[in-house]
């Protein structure tokens, strides 16, 4: 192992910041007749109007029926269950692959579908997680489709983008979709991607969103980030300290919300306070920085990850080499948004 090095934003990474300094401003929002393009005709969800939100039992799933219940009707599918969920959530307990969840589309007809029900884990059978990930989400669309939806919010991430060194300060919503290129294990995401937006073309008739937020954090959240952040030790590349965005839990189900609530229609960045170096992002969780040589780190990661002892597979090291950060002034001034938690709330809520 290699000593870490000490941080120096002039050398490690050109347009880094610390603590004492601004981050890289992003570019500023977009004017409300270009915001505009954005929203459907169709409108936002109406009060008492159905929404069915797919992956309903896990964190975020559950953080948006909060914000939605007194407003509209929400039921849900999972295939875990949800013990002491609301009593006025009608829940499914099933598999998106299975003949049934287009029955409950069929009979129960919600005006709008939020997908959430994604394998972001490694644990499984790729070939499951592939299944889940794009077959899932092809037949959700599908149905969708066919059974007079209104309205269709499918949740994605910005690790799609990929991380490479060519990428600019901030990524927008234009650039292709690279992970493939050096993340492979998680292709099955720029797949969703590609559905979606073929699907927002196909039927312009319903208004598609396609969110993609940037490293999420928060106390129910099992993201790859925050397992690695909650660690003891957290390994960097020795020569690298990228910068990284991150948002809070509560803020993406906020934006997931206020999306609905608007009509967006389109492709949307999704990003939180701020960005700060991946070492200030392990310090003020309470971890200690490993910094490794990419070469050998290539090959523990691997050899742990193939015997189960590693919960993430060696491509994710170049997130830990290169920027992907994302410019989420097109959601911003389409929407409105604001992230509530700063960055300091988001640490603290996994801080060891």
């Amino acid at each position: 192992m290699a000593e870490l090095p000490a941080y120096d934003p002039e050398r490690l990474f050109p347009f880094a910041v610390t603590r004492d300094a601004p981050a890289p401003a992003a570019p500023a929002a977009p004017s409300t007749a270009t915001a505009q393009r954005f929203l459907h005709p169709r409108g936002g969800m109406a009060p008492g109007e159905r929404v069915l939100i797919t992956g309903i039992a896990g964190s975020l799933g559950r953080l948006l029926t909060q914000r939605l219940l007194g407003r509209y009707g929400v039921l849900g599918v999972d295939r875990n269950g949800w013990p002491g969920h609301p009593p006025d959530v009608q829940l499914h307990l099933l598999d998106l692959r299975k003949r049934r969840f287009e029955d409950i589309i069929r009979t129960e007809r919600p005006d709008t579908i939020v997908h959430y029900a994604f394998v972001r884990h490694f644990r499984g059978d790729p070939e499951t997680r592939h299944e889940v990930n794009v077959l899932g989400t092809r037949r959700m669309l599908e149905y969708a489709a066919e059974y007079g939806v209104k309205r269709v919010v499918v949740l994605s991430s910005g690790y799609v983008y990929g991380a490479l060194p060519e990428n600019p300060n901030f990524l927008d919503e234009e650039q292709p979709l690279n992970v493939s290129r050096t993340y492979p294990a998680i292709r099955d995401l720029a797949e969703v991607d590609q559905l979606v937006m073929t699907f927002l073309w196909k039927h312009p008739e319903i208004a598609t969103t396609l969110l993609r937020p940037v490293n999420m954090l928060g106390p129910s959240s099992h993201t790859a980030i925050g397992r690695l952040l909650r660690a003891r030790l957290v390994p960097m590349m020795a020569g690298f300290d990228p910068m990284m965005q991150f948002i809070h839990e509560e803020d993406v189900a906020a934006a997931v919300a206020l999306a609905l609530e608007k009509g967006t229609h389109g492709v949307f960045n999704v990003t939180g306070p701020g960005s700060v170096p991946l070492s200030v992002a392990i310090e003020e969780c309470g971890a200690t920085a490993v910094a490794l040589l990419e070469p050998a780190a290539r090959i523990i990661f691997s050899q742990l990850f193939r015997l189960g002892l590693y919960h993430t597979p060696a491509g994710a090291i170049d997130f830990l080499k290169y920027n992907c950060t994302l410019d989420g002034r097109r959601f911003v001034g389409t929407t409105g948004f604001e992230p509530r938690h700063p960055l300091s709330d988001i640490f603290a809520s996994i801080r060891r």
